[in-house]
């Protein structure tokens, strides 16, 4: 030990920047590690995520989850109503968003969009007795993720409402989601004037018949094309949905133009860029259903959000939530709003960037940075973040910028806990009174504490 100060030291760091700099000040060899210590409020928690970290159940179960995911097949097979395809749905019954939640614990919008879908089925007259229909106990709410559905904002699907059938062709499970509204006034908002439901209505009687007769004579549709297809042409998917609802008009519009009614059809989707969103969170949810029940794993198979808490299902704890309160959006708003009047994080879609696109994929989308925030090279950063907590990379959901490598998938409760990295969600920003609709888009993470709760419950099946 005499010697060790004469002579030339290559020195790694461990910790922060500032132990490094004096040797660098002296002409030092030094490599700084990146690397900061789990963030827990209990350090309980960081002793069990040390013991599962490189727990060998978990690994081989995450590699079947994984391999189920990538391995499904989403393809399109109907649109039929509601009530006529999803399981456990029937009578008075309404889906919605997020986790489990009760009426009187809704967010406007949500409660907007419930009452609005009351009136549209018919259950009654009008928004004030609806009200007082589901505050006496007469309609029952569920989440949609209780019957493999998914749907953006609000999420509200009625029974008479008709949806996208997508079914995973390796496994055979099928998921379900309603049919995008356009912008503006929607139900998913909490919109629920007669300019919202006459559109419900026409969605019904006259878009969805001649939309389930051109699949009818197309045949099934595969999604992950489409997807694919839309990540090389700048969308992600979730935010951005220009090139992918293009791809869908593109197969449907030769059998469209011999249908009656199908210009009509083909002008209410050319209208409507996010056409395309609610058959992409469909597949999504169809994929990531095909990993879940796989027992010790730790992957992620479902973020939603009800508008009040944000919620994780993990592949190996079958139909549980872990719960946290919902974040508020950072972002851009339209001219007049503001924080001040923006509803916590809401809705279903999040799937999609469980599922590895939508925020994981801004990558192939620089110019969702105009409506969320940021700066393209944020984009590409935010992409390249998501790989350091995840399982895998996606084969068929390429990256053109970033040498058309695969989009980060397979989210790992421990390793979003071991980096402290949150996965990230871009999303729309809503009015948090009902009817007003979208005030702007930006970007929020899923909250930490999902993640212990989902770690501790892992810790109890393995330890």
């Amino acid at each position: 030990m005499n010697d060790i100060f004469t002579k030339k030291l290559n020195t790694v760091a461990l910790g922060v920047k500032s132990f490094s700099d004096n040797i660098h000040a002296c002409g030092g060899s030094v490599v700084d590690l990146k690397w900061q210590p789990p963030c827990f409020a209990e350090p309980e928690d960081a002793m069990i995520l040390a013991k599962l970290i490189d727990n060998e159940k978990i690994k081989k179960a995450n590699e079947i989850a994984l391999n189920k995911y990538l391995n499904s097949q989403p393809v399109l097979t109907k649109i039929c109503l509601a009530s006529e395809v999803i399981p456990d749905f029937s009578g008075r019954q309404l889906l919605h968003s997020g986790p489990p939640i009760d009426f009187e614990h809704m967010c406007g919008p949500m409660q907007g969009a419930v009452c609005g879908a009351i009136v549209y089925e018919g259950w009654a007259e009008n928004i004030e007795s609806a009200r007082n229909l589901v505050i006496s106990g007469q309609i029952k709410l569920s989440p949609c993720h209780h019957h493999h559905a998914v749907g953006p904002m609000s999420g509200v699907i009625s029974p008479s409402m008709p949806v996208f059938v997508v079914k995973n062709t390796v496994d055979g499970n099928e998921s379900y989601s309603n049919l995008n509204e356009g912008l503006g006034k929607v139900l998913r908002f909490g919109a629920n004037g007669k300019e919202v439901l006459d559109r419900l209505k026409f969605m019904k009687e006259r878009l969805a018949p001649v939309l389930a007769k051109a699949i009818e004579l197309t045949g099934p549709i595969e999604v992950k094309p489409l997807i694919s297809q839309g990540l090389q042409m700048g969308d992600e998917c979730h935010n951005r949905n220009s090139a992918s609802t293009g791809q869908l008009i593109k197969l449907l519009s030769p059998v469209l133009a011999g249908i009656e009614g199908g210009a009509d059809a083909l002008r209410f989707i050319a209208s409507n860029d996010h056409f395309f969103l609610n058959l992409s969170m469909a597949a999504c949810k169809c994929m990531l259903d095909a990993a879940s029940g796989v027992k010790y794993s730790s992957m992620v198979v479902a973020m939603s959000r009800n508008g009040v808490n944000f919620g994780i299902r993990v592949s190996g704890a079958g139909d549980t939530w872990f719960e946290a309160p919902s974040l508020l959006i950072k972002g851009l708003y339209f001219p007049g709003y503001g924080d001040k009047d923006a509803n916590p994080d809401l809705g279903d879609s999040a799937i999609t960037e469980t599922a590895g696109i939508g925020g994981f994929a801004m990558a192939a989308s620089p110019a969702i940075v105009k409506f969320v925030g940021g700066t393209s090279q944020d984009a590409l950063n935010n992409s390249l973040r998501m790989r350091e907590i995840t399982l895998g990379r996606h084969p068929s959901f390429c990256l053109p910028s970033l040498d058309f490598d695969g989009t980060a998938c397979g989210i790992d409760v421990l390793k979003v806990l071991d980096r402290h990295i949150l996965p990230i969600i871009n999303t729309g920003i809503a009015h948090k009174k009902a009817g007003i609709g979208q005030i702007g888009a930006g970007i929020t993470n899923a909250p930490e504490e999902c993640f212990v709760k989902a770690l501790r419950f892992l810790a109890q099946e393995i330890l």
